[in-house]
């Protein structure tokens, strides 16, 4: 086991997807889908952990898709911000249901329906037990909810970062499509980058290694896998900063 992998942490970064809250629908969120991930995080929350979120808005509006097909880059981007904005709507709505106090915070101003992200008063919120659902990206065009989970997890001092995925952790190739494919169940960001394996964009591992932020990549879909994986009892990859790569 990697030691800079910290097991039992104090406090996490959770990154959901946007396409993680689609379930069997193919657009928007699957209520089942979003009740099985709060109900993960609320027994995390339940058992000490502290949690904040970044949410996608894929599910809704991807800016980089829609730039593909003609749509102004930037005008792209800022409506997938405003996507993820209705995403954490939704889950801050099941966090009560769940009886887990959360708030939202957001990088572009939307006061009737977000708080705007103040970091230390993000951090005080932590504090007390709530659960932070960060909305709206980095509230800037050309970045990434990757790059948002990064920059978050370092502000808020975030001993790591998972992100939730359709698979049990970071492979050679796409499982669904070869079988063979190989799972790490460690690896650095260097060696992510130089393999090429599509985990985050760029400007997130940079961020995440510079920062010595360890991660742990998983399959959200596995119910109470989050807090296994937490726990050093579910599958999944870590993936650290080079310089702190132990063998």
């Amino acid at each position: 086991m990697i030691s800079s992998i910290k097991i039992n942490p104090k406090r996490v970064l959770l990154k959901i997807s946007g396409e993680a809250l689609l379930g069997d629908v193919h657009y928007g969120i699957d209520p089942k889908v979003a009740n099985t991930i709060i109900q993960d995080v609320a027994n995390v929350v339940k058992a000490g952990i502290e949690v904040c979120l970044v949410i996608g808005g894929g599910n809704i509006f991807r800016g980089m898709t829609a730039s593909a097909r003609g749509i102004d880059r930037v005008h792209g981007d800022y409506a997938g911000m405003l996507a993820t904005v209705i995403n954490a709507v939704v889950l801050h709505n099941v966090f009560e249901d769940h009886s887990i106090k959360s708030c939202i915070m957001s990088a572009i101003e939307i006061p009737q329906i977000a708080e705007n992200y103040v970091r230390d008063r993000a951090i005080g919120y932590i504090k007390q037990g709530r659960v932070i659902i960060f909305a709206g990206g980095i509230g800037n065009p050309y970045f990434t909810t990757d790059t948002a989970a990064a920059l978050r997890a370092i502000e808020m001092k975030c001993d790591l970062m998972l992100k939730g995925t359709q698979v049990d952790g970071v492979y050679d190739s796409d499982p669904k499509k070869n079988p063979n494919a190989k799972r790490y169940d460690e690896i650095t960001y260097s060696e992510a980058l130089i393999n090429g394996l599509s985990i985050m964009d760029a400007t997130a591992f940079s961020l995440a290694q510079d920062n010595h932020l360890p991660m742990i990549v998983f399959n959200m879909h596995k119910e109470g896998n989050f807090e296994k994986v937490l726990l050093g009892n579910g599958v999944c990859t870590k993936v650290i900063a080079s310089d702190s790569y132990q063998k």
